[in-house]
């Protein structure tokens, strides 16, 4: 049985991700920085349905820390499929963004991809078969009114998604990008109103987090073999 790692595994994207690669057959660690508690959580709901998981608990901005955890995970078999789902927002008009929320924006995206991939990379070349899928927004595509830093990090992984899989492809691994548009998640509560969301997107809906779990399970799956370096915008038309 192929083991997926999901960071940010217990938010609402997340938690569809994890529940969608266990019904597909994938042990998966459910991973949780400040949410433990709705990480076991989502692993007692996915065990009562058949399926396998467990809950793993680290702050990805923790370089240490994450190699830790990461090493004694790995030190038996590979982690084949990794979602890199960890991401926090936190909005400013640039004139008025503090170095902080510059900082801890970058930090979780971008340093935390650096901190979660680097030290899984080398089992998952060893076994000769891998995904690597790097959950972004399309923010990092178009740019966004007060979100420069979310912008920058996820443009970043963008860039870094690409980049990677030329290193990887030629050792059965690959790396892609998801980037959803606007999504019903708690995210959007007191954002985005249903006007709003009508005006934006030509499908006049927020999408769910099922259906971005569904492109993330075709990405991990054996029919995403020659799909590599791409980002795939789930949308409903937006751009």
């Amino acid at each position: 049985m192929k083991r997926a790692l999901v960071t940010g595994g217990s938010g609402g994207i997340g938690a569809a991700i994890c529940r969608r690669l266990a019904a597909d057959g994938y042990f998966v660690y459910v991973h949780a920085n400040r949410n433990a508690a709705k990480a076991e959580a989502l692993v007692a709901a996915i065990r009562a349905d058949g399926g396998q998981a467990e809950a793993l608990a680290f702050d990805v901005t923790d370089a240490d820390a994450s190699r830790a955890a990461l090493e004694a995970l790995v030190a038996d078999a590979p982690i084949q499929v990794l979602v890199n789902n960890a991401g926090i927002h936190d909005d400013a008009v640039f004139p008025g963004m503090s170095a902080a929320q510059w900082h801890s924006v970058l930090d979780v995206s971008l340093n935390g991809f650096f901190n979660v991939t680097q030290p899984l990379t080398m089992a998952m070349i060893r076994s000769r078969w891998g995904r690597i899928i790097n959950i972004t927004s399309i923010a990092g595509l178009t740019g966004n009114r007060g979100q420069v830093n979310y912008s920058a990090a996820k443009g970043a992984l963008h860039a870094a998604t690409k980049s990677l899989s030329l290193e990887l492809a030629s050792r059965g691994i690959t790396v892609n990008a998801v980037a959803p548009g606007i999504i019903q998640t708690g995210m959007i509560d007191g954002v985005f109103d249903k006007q709003a969301i009508e005006s934006m997107v030509p499908m006049k809906r927020a999408g769910t987090p099922e259906e971005v779990a569904s492109v993330v399970s075709f990405l991990a799956s054996e029919q995403a073999n020659y799909l590599s370096g791409q980002i795939i915008s789930v949308n409903g038309g937006m751009i």
